[in-house]
């Protein structure tokens, strides 16, 4: 269901494109691609065995690349796309890394542009999330088959700007928060430990380069 609700999103802010296509062909190529180097600070909110393990996700550095399509000079649309990512887990049970889990979260957002402050240009967007984690079950070092949930769906805001070196070249920074979380359960090896959430909501600064078709 959350899948339909994010292609749902997706297929929605697409068919405003060829409406505002006509418009904006007239002005400038609406293609915008831009390459990030991303912190992922994540919060590690617990409860439940997620707390009892003190279980946490390490901070990391992760590469994105971004596709946006400007309807108007001032309102785009920017899809967030990475490949899935290596996240280190840490806990109480033992000494160094517990085990680790990959992350695929894609986001689509709308934003709004500020277009007339010549080569800066600031902007603002929200949007929905949807991370897909995989080797949910990559803890060895615990020994009690815990596992964490496969999807997490939430919304994501941004603020950022381009400073353009030129027509088509620029520099990127950006910062996004986005609400993500997984539940982490016990199998039935261990029924005593039930189940918990791992609420990650990271902050998001980047850093990246940008060019404008």
């Amino acid at each position: 269901m959350r899948i339909k609700t994010l292609v749902a999103a997706m297929a929605a802010v697409a068919s405003l494109a060829p409406i505002a296509a006509h418009a904006q062909a007239a002005e400038e190529n609406p293609w915008m691609v831009r390459i990030r180097a991303v912190s992922a600070n994540w919060q590690n909110g617990q409860s439940g065995n997620a707390s009892t393990y003190d279980i946490k996700a390490q901070n990391q550095w992760l590469p994105e690349f971004d596709v946006s399509y400007f309807f108007t000079k001032n309102i785009a649309a920017e899809l967030v796309l990475t490949y899935p990512q290596k996240v280190n887990i840490v806990s109480n049970a033992v000494p160094g890394t517990t085990g680790s889990i990959t992350a695929l979260p894609p986001s689509l957002l709308l934003q709004y542009h500020f277009t007339e402050l010549g080569a800066f240009k600031p902007y603002v967007g929200a949007g929905v999330n949807y991370t897909i984690f995989g080797n949910r079950s990559n803890f060895p070092q615990l020994n009690n088959g815990l596992t964490v949930s496969n999807t997490s769906f939430g919304v994501v805001g941004q603020i950022g700007a381009d400073y353009m070196l030129d027509k088509n070249w620029g520099l990127n920074l950006d910062v996004k928060y986005a609400t993500m979380s997984t539940v982490t359960n016990a199998n039935s090896a261990a029924p005593s430990l039930g189940t918990g959430k791992l609420t990650l909501n990271p902050w998001m600064p980047a850093v990246g380069v940008t060019y404008k078709f």
